[in-house]
């Protein structure tokens, strides 16, 4: 089937949906994460380890700047579940009115706190970094570069939620790739950051205009002048979800964007840049599975929306099982393989000591077999339940990451980042999705992932045995 006969198709199957959406997600993620890994390579080569340390710190400080976004995207992609599955031409369209005036505004708060934050740089970057280019001049072609999404990338939404993810990411890689491609050329030839920022821009303006124009073509409704507004009942149940959704997302990126920044502060740019290979690793193998659960989140939406809640349960109960297998192998090969292949890829002056992949590769295992919990959460509205409890995971993470990291260094802030989940959302997620969405009770959840925990653990053993057979210089020892 060709492209263009994929974006023309109106109606198929939740499992048409989901397979198409999962399987060009695979493809295209897998020629994309050769072709990024590649680009990685020629720039650790063409470049210093400080330039490493800046791009991952910009690329935490404009993650925590995207809180700004509030929640918005989730609470309306939610909202078009079940007009979707009506096809409630009127209600999507009112929906996509709010939306992309509410995203025109999030692009300029974005911007306009981007730049405020500009003179506090010198507060993270405490020494001079080896690099040539203005860190300000950097910082403002990244924050460019995110906020201009705003603009544009609320489209994308509609397409996703209408369960044509396939067409988002075929887009996504095609340009990717093409941007990876002209990356390393210019690297190459050039060795200058900047214009491997610019070319990155260029792709992200690019990628949105496309999707833009493509999700107008196939609702040409949403670009009516005279759209009827929401309720003032429908406003206020989208924006209790807004706002319980706001409370969650800025409390997670004190989980999940102030690791970087932490290292930085404790061990210096280079040392943040060192441990952004192990990191591109974990990402690049979390981001590969991802893209089977994106490919049936919209199918999961559709499905809650449409059938009772026993076969709800049924299917949740698939994916965890499915979620064990896939991170549980996984998390083993992040455990005992990556140090070999930071060795291989970048150098022997990259690599770290074994207790840096064993808590990357716990923080990998117990973010991933939570992604069944949070995408039932998220897909069954209940925004409201544990709307706080990803607050006190930040702040725990953040106290606890000055006491290990002062202590233990780089081991400590990512170790703390595993004690904080651990004392808050591994648990309440769970009982709130169980309780709230399946009416049962979470005893049943927690037995299977006891067993689940025990299975892997008897694995890593058997792995860690079979290693110990292996003499070769590329194995961990």
């Amino acid at each position: 089937m060709k492209f263009h006969d994929l974006i023309a198709a109106k109606t198929k199957s939740r499992t048409e949906y989901s397979i198409l959406n999962i399987s060009t997600n695979l493809v295209g993620y897998a020629l994309n994460t050769i072709l990024g890994f590649v680009c990685r390579i020629v720039f650790v080569q063409c470049l210093s380890a400080d330039y490493l340390g800046v791009n991952g710190l910009f690329t935490n400080i404009l993650t925590m700047l995207s809180l700004a976004e509030l929640g918005v995207g989730g609470a309306i992609v939610y909202a078009l579940y079940k007009p979707l599955a009506e096809n409630d031409e009127e209600k999507i369209a009112s929906l996509m009115k709010l939306y992309s005036k509410a995203y025109r505004m999030i692009g300029l708060l974005i911007a306009v706190i981007g730049l405020a934050l500009m003179p506090f740089l010198k507060l993270v970057i405490r020494e001079q970094p080896s690099i040539s280019e203005s860190i300000y001049l950097l910082y403002v072609i990244n924050l460019f570069n995110t906020a201009s999404s705003y603009f544009f990338s609320y489209r994308s939404s509609l397409l996703i939620a209408a369960q044509r993810n396939y067409i988002v990411s075929g887009i996504s890689y095609t340009v990717a790739v093409v941007q990876s491609i002209l990356q390393m050329v210019f690297l190459l030839a050039f060795r200058n950051y900047i214009g491997y920022l610019l070319i990155q821009t260029t792709g992200t303006f690019l990628f949105n205009v496309i999707v833009s124009c493509v999700a107008v073509k196939q609702f040409p409704y949403i670009r009516e002048k005279d759209v009827k507004p929401l309720s003032k009942e429908e406003r206020h149940v989208l924006f209790s979800n807004v706002r319980d959704l706001m409370v969650y997302k800025v409390s997670g990126l004190l989980v999940n964007s102030t690791d970087n920044i932490l290292i930085t502060f404790f061990n210096g740019l280079a040392t943040t840049g060192i441990a952004s290979n192990y990191t591109l690793l974990v990402n690049t193998l979390n981001s590969l599975l991802a893209q089977i659960f994106n490919g049936l989140t919209a199918s999961i939406g559709n499905h809650n929306a449409s059938e009772p809640v026993e076969k709800r349960y049924q299917m949740f109960n698939f994916l965890s099982l499915m979620n064990f297998w896939i991170f549980g192998w996984a998390a083993l090969g992040i455990y005992f393989c990556s140090s070999d292949l930071v060795q291989l890829c970048f150098g022997e002056k990259y690599v770290l000591s074994n207790e840096i992949p064993f808590v990357m590769a716990l923080n990998f295992f117990t973010v991933g077999m939570m992604n069944a919990v949070w995408t039932y959460k998220h897909t069954l509205g209940l925004f409201h339940y544990g709307r706080f409890i990803q607050f006190f995971t930040g702040i725990l993470n953040i106290v606890f990451s000055v006491l290990l990291g002062t202590y233990w260094g780089l081991f400590g802030i990512l170790f703390a980042t595993f004690i904080a989940r651990l004392f808050t959302s591994l648990w309440y997620d769970p009982y709130a999705v169980f309780k709230y969405g399946f009416q049962k009770s979470v005893s049943i959840y927690m037995k299977k992932i006891i067993k689940y925990l025990v299975i892997l653990m008897c694995s890593a053993f058997l792995c860690h045995i079979l290693f110990l057979f292996v003499s070769t210089g590329l194995i961990m020892r």
